[in-house]
């Protein structure tokens, strides 16, 4: 049995466990299921959060680093890279506008994570002087420091430095590239040692969610996905082809019909690194892309450009903050889109593998990372929709790249 069937079943026996506790409280065995519930749950998310720091650090590293590959330092990594930014930032934009237009999770407080609540402190970020002063003093510092405390954003901000150093060094650096990349797939290793875990720790907090928690939340969940999924798709289906027929001159009809494959092979999934090989053919063979742009464009918009996992935890952080009862300023706001723009950056392209970037999400503004049982039930079934808008943005960058360096012959006379 596949992990994400394993997943889809520990959900319905967690949700229907759930159920039977919740209309049975007076039950000889209620107290101990929760309290066990309990310990299921928080090994899960413990393990979760002592993979976060590492793998962030080691995933935005060697994303930034490969930006050496081939000594490829030129128009088109610069063009590849505003792109990036680009569609990234539009993708936040729609993700926290529509959450906020239809208020996803308002109305209701959950009680299960006030606990976890009181040991987080939410940045002072009510004006513009105190959000600039609090990320200057909570980013730039010590990295052994950041790294000891978890403080995320700090370790993202030298992880960036460190990986353009790695780039300017050139091959200087060669062998801190490679332990780098060793660690990195190590970290790997390690998330897949967790994800087995997985359908043991999912069953246990969406057991003790029901049981514990008012079920009404399970509509406002519906609500949420539906949101997402809508906007996600119209992010795909209207942002996306129009920069593409913008600035990529090509018809969105033409490039759905030569991309087809990558996307269905992607919607399936789930795993934007696997179609990766197919999204290279597709670029090459029916957009038209040339071998050396594709070559370049598509693996690192693989590790830097993921716009549906932006727009989704960008959504999802407010949606809970909502549903906690948490008001988030504008500051905090702010601080969501930069955090799930760097997260999307740290995301592996494997499935599910986007709930540990989550948890980065979430501890930037103070809510608890216990809060992604709230996420859990839907997480699959969005990632399919989210990954397919990633590879389809990926394919879309490299023929947008590939026209704007047109005028070079050879890519080594850009650099």
């Amino acid at each position: 049995m596949s992990l994400n069937t394993q997943i889809l079943f520990a959900a319905i026996i967690g949700l229907a466990f759930g159920f039977f506790l919740k209309y049975n409280p007076d039950l000889s065995f209620f107290d101990s299921s929760i309290y066990l519930l309990g310990i299921a749950s928080s090994i899960f998310i413990g393990l979760l959060k002592m993979l976060l720091i590492p793998l962030i650090f080691s995933s935005i590293v060697v994303g930034v680093s490969n930006l050496q590959s081939g000594g490829q330092l030129g128009r088109v990594w610069k063009t590849t890279l505003i792109c990036c930014v680009t569609t990234t930032t539009l993708a936040l934009i729609l993700g926290i506008g529509c959450a906020h237009l239809f208020e996803v999770g308002k109305g209701m407080n959950i009680n299960l994570f006030q606990e976890a609540m009181q040991s987080h402190q939410t940045p002072d970020t009510m004006t513009p002087s105190a959000f600039f002063t609090n990320f200057i003093q909570n980013t730039l510092i010590n990295p052994f420091k950041a790294f000891s405390d978890g403080n995320v954003l700090a370790v993202v901000v030298f992880a960036l430095f460190l990986g353009v150093a790695l780039v300017k060094g050139g091959e200087r650096f060669n062998s801190i590239r490679g332990l780098s990349q060793q660690f990195f797939d190590l970290m790997m290793m390690l998330v897949g040692w967790v994800m087995k875990l997985a359908p043991l720790g999912i069953l246990a907090l969406l057991a003790k969610l029901v049981a514990t928690e008012d079920i009404s939340i399970l509509s406002r969940l519906a609500e949420f996905a539906a949101v997402v999924t809508g906007t996600t798709i119209f992010h795909g289906l209207v942002v996306l082809p129009l920069l593409l027929w913008i600035f990529g001159r090509m018809s969105p009809i033409r490039f759905f019909r030569g991309a087809r494959i990558p996307l269905v092979t992607a919607f399936a999934t789930s795993s934007s690194s696997a179609v990766m090989p197919l999204s290279l053919k597709a670029a090459q063979e029916n957009l038209g892309v040339r071998p050396h742009i594709a070559g370049f464009v598509i693996p690192l918009g693989t590790q830097l450009n993921m716009d549906g996992t932006a727009l989704y935890e960008a959504a999802a952080a407010l949606f809970i903050a909502n549903l906690i009862g948490l008001d988030l300023s504008l500051g905090q706001q702010v601080i969501v889109c930069l955090t799930a723009m760097i997260a999307s950056l740290g995301a592996p392209g494997i499935p599910s593998a986007g709930m540990v970037t989550m948890i980065m999400v979430l501890q930037s503004v103070g809510l608890p990372a216990e809060a992604i049982a709230i996420l859990l039930p839907i997480d699959r079934l969005l990632d399919t929709v989210r990954t397919v808008v990633n590879v389809q943005g990926d394919m879309m960058i490299s023929v947008v790249v590939d026209r704007y360096s047109q005028p070079a012959k050879d890519l080594q006379s850009e650099v």
